[in-house]
């Protein structure tokens, strides 16, 4: 739905489907924006975060954590990680848009 919702919007995505994967493709093929689940195989959304952030190709690159976690210490815990914006499912489709579109300015 993310991806559609993108490609929707003029974007070009990239998609992962486990932790592992993202870690090589981003290291592989930097991308302007990463979109994570907590949630994923193999290595969760917030140790995709840490590691990206310790990596020079990718340490400013921005990072949106989204996820069916919606407590505030989720949104606290991913900030920590070194998220740049957190959006918890289910969420309104200009709502990411929005959030893409700031970070990417």
């Amino acid at each position: 739905m993310i991806s559609n919702l993108l490609k929707g919007s003029g974007f070009k995505v990239m998609l992962a489907s486990n932790g592992g994967e993202a870690l090589e493709q981003i290291e592989a093929h930097p991308p302007d924006l990463v979109i994570l689940d907590i949630v994923m195989p193999k290595i969760n959304g917030y140790e995709v975060c840490r590691r990206l952030r310790t990596n020079p190709i990718s340490k400013d690159v921005p990072i949106i954590l989204c996820s069916i976690k919606a407590e505030e210490f989720d949104r606290y815990w991913g900030i920590r990680q070194g998220a740049d914006a957190y959006v918890a499912k289910p969420f309104k489709p200009q709502e990411l848009l929005t959030t893409v579109k700031q970070l990417l300015a």
